[in-house]
């Protein structure tokens, strides 16, 4: 199985190159077929057939279909943390460039690993307790936004009246590209990120 510091240690590399993620078969059969026909409408039995295994030996991997998506749920949040972390750091104090870097790895991501970031959609179907696991991982991210935005506002850099809503809203802006970003489309996914570091800037209300 695949642990998530091997999912981290592909942006090593680098937080803005999208090498293949190393996942099991089983996980990379799954995003496929959930990809394809959604979470309600996958079967257990055609994930096993798209691999090449029977049922019994993929529940030795994974208790439940359930179990799949949380462990994809794990990888995809993982990896993005791992990414925009990595583009926090590499920016140094400075909360402009740190915001920036940041917003700039969240849309990288979200159009890059669009399959991944779509499941997003899938969380109403899994356990309260999982759900609960998934929205702990998110929160780490929208504590960091939040940190920067008040670093910000603190230097003066930024002019926000309420910070929660105002992280909440680019993260929601952001979030949303999934639904629609097709690769080979009008926008690169470097050409999208920079649009979005410029309203992102505005919206936390930096004018250059």
């Amino acid at each position: 199985m695949t642990s998530e510091a091997e999912n981290a240690n592909s942006v090593a590399v680098g937080w803005r190159s999208f090498p293949p993620l190393p996942m099991s078969d089983i996980l990379r059969h799954s995003l496929e077929l959930f990809d394809e026909n959604g979470y309600h409408g996958t079967t257990v039995r055609q994930i096993a057939n798209r691999v090449g295994v029977t049922v019994p030996a993929l529940y030795y991997h994974h208790a439940s279909k359930e179990a799949v998506l949380v462990a994809l749920f794990e990888v995809s949040m993982e990896e993005l943390n791992t990414r925009t972390e990595a583009a926090e750091e590499e920016a140094g104090e400075d909360p402009v460039a740190r915001f920036s870097l940041v917003v700039e790895a969240i849309v990288l991501y979200m159009t890059h690993r669009s399959h991944h970031a779509a499941l997003d959609t899938e969380i109403r179907h899994v356990s309260p307790e999982s759900r609960s696991r998934y929205a702990a991982s998110r929160k780490r991210l929208e504590l960091l936004m939040r940190k920067i935005v008040n670093d910000g506002a603190a230097s003066g850099d930024f002019s926000v009246t309420d910070t929660d809503e105002t992280v909440r809203a680019i993260l929601g802006m952001c979030q949303s590209l999934p639904r629609w970003f097709q690769t080979g489309g009008p926008m690169t996914p470097s050409q999208l990120a920079e649009k979005y570091v410029d309203i992102a800037l505005h919206t936390v209300g930096h004018c250059s």
